[in-house]
Parts: structure tokens; sequence; C-alpha cells
């Protein structure tokens, strides 16, 4: 397998995980939980935990970081460490747990216990990202009809007494309805997102999954406001995360660095999650997900599969993409090519010069829990 790692790999120091505490007792109960759930998982000879009241932290210890995310790449994780996180619940949380004490950056949380939310959230991001197939579609959109009702001017929203958690399941997972429903990749992710936040309210913040319901059954939030009610991003322009240092359960975006196919209406670039293992999420071929390799060379040809219409636009014919992708990925000489030209961090908006199609931040769920939740809903109307 082939490791993907930034040319020039700067000295890290892992920042990993923080928790916040206003006194002693807090700091003593949050150490405990931690612990427990690092000792769980066999994880607590891998793990440094400094500080005392007010901060404490831990952080994957060194060797460990060398031996498994070299260059801080986390694509080739579980190979390294023996893990099995597609098939494997439990390696799954492992491989969480591991990038994130390995992080450059130090998550911060409130308490123990809103970390052990984020991480089960990311976990079901990606066993939800895993199940997802739909019809990529920029100008039209369907939901299931007995629990989805649409008005332009609230959007897709709930019908009073269906379970939001059951909606979004049968709009996105063909296994509950067997029907696939249009979606833009974008709102796809959406709708993943929120029902991981959801999936998780419901076990540890039932009044927010109400107030998620009501929100649903009067007003869809989206787009931008979506990303800011309900997600964390990490990393910017200005400092951007490492290239290869992914988490599973990360929402990504895959710009199109190309000027002229980026106008086409959905070809802006991609979103996906990271499911961890080195993949990422497809959800038109749910069964071939994507690898870092793969996922360039799909932005790559969209530059070769323009046409015009009889109206003279510029449409992108996803069938020639498709071929195009296929006979490329079995010519590894020109993939690694492509990859090379690709995987670099994009240029800023606007710019297209030599910036490849690797985004700089990652996008990730807020606070749920009762007393340190940040999310917070813009209301009905």
């Amino acid at each position: 397998m082939t490791a993907f790692i930034s040319p020039i790999a700067p000295l890290h120091i892992s920042q990993g995980i923080v928790i916040q505490n206003t006194n002693q007792r807090e700091a003593d109960a949050a150490h405990q939980t931690i612990q427990a759930a690092i000792q769980t998982l066999g994880l607590a000879q891998d793990v440094d935990c400094s500080g005392g009241t007010g901060k404490r932290q831990w952080v994957l210890k060194n060797e460990r970081i060398n031996a498994w995310m070299p260059g801080l790449s986390t694509f080739d994780l579980c190979e390294r460490a023996g893990l099995k996180s597609r098939s494997d619940t439990d390696d799954l949380t492992r491989e969480i747990w591991l990038t994130m004490l390995a992080s450059p950056i130090a998550w911060v949380f409130p308490s123990a216990e809103e970390l052990i939310s984020a991480i089960r959230m990311r976990r079901f991001i990606v066993q939800a990202a895993r199940k997802t197939a739909l019809n990529f579609h920029t100008s039209e959109a369907e939901r299931p009809s007995d629990c989805w009702t649409y008005r332009e001017e609230t959007g897709f929203t709930v019908l009073p007494g269906s379970p939001l958690i059951d909606a979004l399941i049968k709009a996105t997972q063909p296994e509950a309805t067997g029907v696939v429903y249009a979606f833009s990749c974008y709102r796809a992710t959406e709708y993943i997102l929120l029902l991981a936040i959801a999936q998780e309210a419901q076990l540890s913040n039932p009044a927010l999954l109400a107030d998620l319901q009501q929100q649903w059954e009067t007003r869809a939030v989206m787009s931008g406001r979506f990303h800011d009610v309900f997600l964390r991003e990490t990393g910017s322009i200005e400092a951007p995360l490492p290239i290869s240092y992914y988490i599973p359960g990360d929402r990504v975006w895959f710009r199109n660095p190309d000027d002229a196919s980026s106008d086409i209406a959905g070809f802006e670039g991609s979103w996906v999650f990271y499911l961890g293992g080195g993949q990422f999420s497809n959800f038109w071929q749910r069964n071939k997900p994507f690898t870092l390799a793969s996922k360039c060379v799909d932005v790559y040809e969209w530059q070769n599969g323009t046409r015009r219409d009889a109206d003279g636009e510029l449409q992108m014919d996803e069938e020639l993409v498709e071929q195009l992708v296929d006979k490329t990925m079995t010519q590894p000489k020109v993939v690694e090519t492509i990859t090379q030209r690709m995987f670099r961090l994009r240029d800023p908006q606007g710019v297209y010069a030599q910036g490849g199609c690797m985004d700089t931040s990652r996008e990730s769920p807020r606070w749920v829990r009762p007393c340190t939740t940040d999310i917070d809903l813009p209301g009905m109307y």
C-alpha cells in the first residue's frame, strides 16, 4: 500500500485530547472515565496523561505515532496497528481514539462525557455513510413521501409524528425502503451528520432530540446555516491541518482545481466523509469507497468529462467520467502522476493555479450534552 505523506513532514508534537475542568472533583471524575475507556480498548500502554485541576491532557506516545502514523499520515494506521475498523466496531472506535490522541491541535472538551459523545457520533457517521446509497442530482431531490414533505419556503420537512431518525434513515439507506433517492453530495452529508447528532441526542440528551424533531417538522436547517449551527470546523487556509491527517467521521471537501469544469453546478468540489482505513465515502457506488488515489483521479477526470448541451451550456457527462476513471485506475504510472498533481493543498477561493484538490480543514459535530451543548437552533420561522 502506498503511504501518502506530506513531502515536508514537520516535527510533530501531539496535542491530543484536552478536558477542561473547574475543580478537583471534576478533574478526577474525567480522569477515571477516560482512563477506563482507554483501558477497555487496550490502549493504556500507548497513551500519556498530564495536567491536573483546570486541564488534563491525553496524547499518543511519540513512538506509537512514529510507528503507526509516520509524517502524521493516518491513511495506513489500520494496517500498521493491526486494526480491522471496516468490519469491527471496537477497532473503528480504536482508530478514532488513536487519530484524535495523535492530533497536532488539541481537541478540547468541557467534560469526559462530551468526548465520549463526540467519538460515538463519529462512529455513527462512518456507519451511516457506509450504508448510504443515493442518486446524484444537483437540481432534483426526492424523499420518502410517507414521512417527508416539501415546500419551497421551508425545504424538506418531516411530517408531524414521523420520527426524525427514522425519516433520515429512510431517505439515505435503501435497505429501509428499497428505493434510492436523488440528492446532492452536500445535502447528503448534512443528513448523515444530522442523523449522527440525533442518534447521540437520543442516548444522552433527549431534550435536544425533541428540539431537532420540532425544528425539522417546521423548517429545515440547510447549507451555510447548517454548518454554523451544527458543525465545528478545524483548520484553515492560514493554519491548515496536515495534508494526510484525517479522523474517521471527518466531513471532507475535495476541491475541483479546474477552472472551467468547476463552473458546472455540483462539480465545484466533492463532499465526502473519511471512513477510516484509508477510505472515503462514495454515496453513488457505496460498495466502491474511494481511496485517496481514486478520489484524486475522480476529481481530476471532471475536466475531461465535460460536454455542451443543445443550448451550448457546459454539462458533465458522468458516464464518461466513470469510464475515464475506470481506465485510468488500470494504469499505475498515470495514477501516480495525477495523484502527485492533485495531492496538494487547494488554492484559496477564486484562485486556480498550482493548488490541488486537498482541503485545509475538516468538519465535525458540535457538543451535544445537556449542560455543555453549543448547538443553538435558529428557530422555526
